[in-house]
């Protein structure tokens, strides 16, 4: 019985450490792309939560132009401000997060393709637009597939001392 346990214990460890090891093999590296921290710095717990605006007061139900803000975390944080740059057909390489970020395109476009989207749909974001990343097991590319340099700021949180970038097999749907 014993014998067995044993066993059972050290399959799941091939297993596991294999599996971790393949995904880093199906990986794609990043390519014509830099990633520069402006600032970095640590918090501690956050409990954040902000208000709901109407344009119509006298109405408790109203739905317009209402915003919510929560921000909760447990334990201390790290905050990352980076500038990225992409030169023409540059590619981040697949990857994720194990926090969210705030993307705004200052330059250029970049185009994004999700890790468990098997049609590998592209989302393109242009000069001005600003999108997220929830993080977590969110695998994602962002490519630029346009002329011109593009570039990025983009503002992480992720739980301290994480490391800020995990690399990740991409969607077998995408060609690239």
């Amino acid at each position: 019985m014993r014998r067995t346990f044993l066993r059972a214990i050290v399959f799941a460890v091939v297993v596991l450490t294999g599996t971790w090891y393949v995904e880093r093999l199906l990986a794609t590296p990043a390519s014509g792309f830099t990633s520069t921290s402006l600032a970095v710095g640590r918090v501690g717990e956050i409990s954040v939560d902000n208000l709901a605006i109407s344009d119509d007061p006298s109405d408790a139900n109203s739905q317009r132009n209402v915003w919510h803000s929560m921000q909760k975390t447990k334990g201390a944080s790290d905050l990352y401000v980076q500038s990225n740059v992409w030169l023409p057909g540059g590619t981040s390489g697949w990857h994720t997060h194990p926090g969210h970020s705030l993307i705004t395109v200052t330059a250029g476009a970049v185009t994004a393709y999700e890790g468990d989207d098997a049609s590998c749909t592209p989302k393109v974001y242009t000069l001005g637009m600003t999108f997220v990343d929830p993080g977590d097991d969110h695998v994602h590319v962002l490519r630029n597939e346009g002329a011109l340099e593009a570039r990025t700021i983009t503002v992480q949180l992720i739980p301290a001392g994480a490391p800020r970038r995990i690399d990740a097999a991409g969607s077998p749907g995408c060609a690239f």
